[in-house]
């Protein structure tokens, strides 16, 4: 599992610049204003081969008892006791403050691995800046820059050598991991009634009930499969208690360790963002899905055709899964279900051969050669297999940088069509090979 880092601060001291920089994104709003920031975004990033979790929390006021501040303050502290690491953050310019001592004497009680990292210290003496925060007594502050990147590579370093690399391949003869997500109230919990066969109606949306995304060994006509069960990930607006905040990263981990993702969509309800939300993030990690409308037996056929029809409009993206329209409630399509999923995962952990890929890649090629970049044209020589779990293709050749991304995603369907991967995400790596005589007068 990937560690989780959180960062942890009073407001206006970075946390959401270093945040954005960290994951490469700019998912977090950076703003000042208190209260803006009530929930907590979260987001994924990697120094080498070392992936992490990150969460930005709000501004931390530990003493807060009532109101939106209170409610950050509930937010960071459900992080902070579930974290492997602490990110402390401190304003260099601002100097140490009461609230900072506030803050540092609740996190010494987490127990929590804490790195004290001085911000904004741009154009400073970096000893002079750090001097003062000794006082906190968490060891040798670590001075950076979020905005500008300064010492930030450094820190990452510091802060993920006491994790081992963390990504590892499933054996195969566990059989698949098996993560059902979606929405509250979509029919997760009777959906997995239905896989198991049995009444375990686990309610998902009750706070402190589900912290934790619960793996479930079952077996269905002689195969085995491991069922992850999560909680219900609601839009963020809705979102008001901690423990079910907590849960969206739980969710978010299980994603990531399964094989094959089932999301499940409530056909009685319109085709949300945060359905899309859901499922551009289980594309992003490259994890196998299967899509499951739910309710099908509670809607009439306007209801049906107008279901699909959204379906088409808002999860075209997700065109490489399979649908099935389902009743949970009265276990009609899980028979088929189960059979994509059984296909979602033979295509996510397929050994695809040397040779083959490179006659594919071949064909592609002459079908369709890539475009010109200047006077020169990428040569695109042969392919191999770099990873499973999602298939990575690896094409090696000249001048691959300027292979464009409709040409990629032209390769990309190519080698799905060839090798029948559906319901699987494909990613191609580019390998040029070097010029040896580059530099050289």
């Amino acid at each position: 599992m990937r560690p989780t880092l959180v960062l942890v601060g009073r407001p206006n001291v970075g946390k959401s610049t270093l945040f954005n920089r960290l994951t490469r994104t700019r998912d977090a709003l950076v703003a000042d204003l208190p209260g803006l920031t009530r929930d907590r975004h979260y987001g994924v990033g990697r120094v080498g081969d070392k992936p992490y979790l990150l969460v930005d929390t709000g501004g931390f006021e530990p003493l807060a008892k009532e109101g939106i501040v209170a409610e950050m303050a509930r937010q960071a502290e459900a992080a902070i006791a579930e974290a492997d690491a602490l990110l402390f953050i401190v304003d260099g310019r601002a100097g140490l403050t009461p609230h900072d001592k506030q803050i540092a004497d609740r996190l010494r009680r987490s127990g929590r691995p804490l790195y004290l990292v001085v911000n904004k210290a741009e154009g400073m003496n970096r000893p002079v800046v750090a001097a003062e925060f000794h006082e906190l007594g968490f060891g040798d502050p670590l001075v950076i820059s979020a905005a500008h990147g300064d010492g930030v590579k450094a820190l990452m370093d510091l802060v993920l050598e006491r994790f081992p690399q963390t990504e590892t391949e499933q054996d195969a003869s566990h059989g698949p991991r098996v993560a059902i997500v979606g929405r509250p109230n979509v029919g997760k919990s009777t959906l997995i009634n239905a896989l198991l066969g049995e009444d375990r109606l686990i309610a998902f949306d009750m706070p402190g009930t589900t912290r934790d995304a619960i793996a479930v060994p079952f077996e269905r006509n002689g195969r085995e499969y491991t069922l992850i069960d999560t909680a219900g990930l609601r839009r963020k607006g809705k979102v008001f208690e901690a423990i079910e905040k907590f849960s969206v990263i739980k969710t978010l981990q299980a994603v990531e360790e399964a094989n094959v993702v089932v999301l499940v969509l409530d056909a009685s309800q319109d085709i949300s963002d945060q359905d899309a939300h859901i499922g551009g993030f289980v594309l992003e990690t490259g994890r196998a899905l299967v899509v499951a409308v739910n309710k099908w037996d509670d809607v009439d056929e306007y209801r049906r055709e107008r279901i699909k029809a959204d379906i088409a409009r808002k999860l075209q993206f997700l065109s490489f899964a399979r649908f099935h329209y389902i009743s949970a409630l009265q276990a009609t399509g899980i028979g088929p279900l189960l059979k994509s999923v059984d296909g979602a995962y033979g295509a996510a952990m397929a050994k695809l051969s040397t040779p083959r890929l490179t006659r594919v890649l071949q064909l592609a090629v002459s079908k369709q050669v890539p475009p010109r970049h200047g006077i020169f044209r990428p040569k695109l020589r042969y392919a191999h297999q770099g990873g499973q779990n999602p298939p990575v293709v690896v094409i090696h050749g000249n001048a691959l940088e300027h292979v464009p991304a409709s040409y990629q995603r032209y390769l990309e369907h190519s080698f799905v069509e060839a090798f029948k991967l559906q319901g699987t995400p494909l990613r191609i790596q580019f390998k040029s090979t070097r010029n040896p005589f580059a530099g050289e007068d």
